[in-house]
């Protein structure tokens, strides 16, 4: 079986948090990669390609529930499987 065909297609927004609406299990058992204005970015949490946006941490800093602060930048927003 052709591997590009078992694997679900990227979704518009995904987000790495299972508690999140946007979080995909299938597509997190495959290698993802994000380019972001055409650097590979590795720390992103959430991205949304049609609104041209990622999320990544900001610092070390935490919220008051112990999540990593993000913050959201805008710019192209490329997902692919590597």
């Amino acid at each position: 079986m052709n591997q590009a065909t078992s694997r679900p297609e990227l979704p518009d927004h995904l987000s790495i948090d299972p508690r999140s609406p946007h979080h995909v299990a299938a597509v997190f058992e495959h290698d993802i990669g994000i380019r972001f204005n055409d650097k590979e970015r590795f720390d992103v949490e959430e991205y949304c390609i049609s609104e041209g946006w990622i999320k990544v941490p900001a610092g070390k800093t935490l919220d008051r529930k112990g999540r990593a602060l993000t913050i959201k930048l805008k710019g192209k927003v490329e997902v692919f499987y590597r």
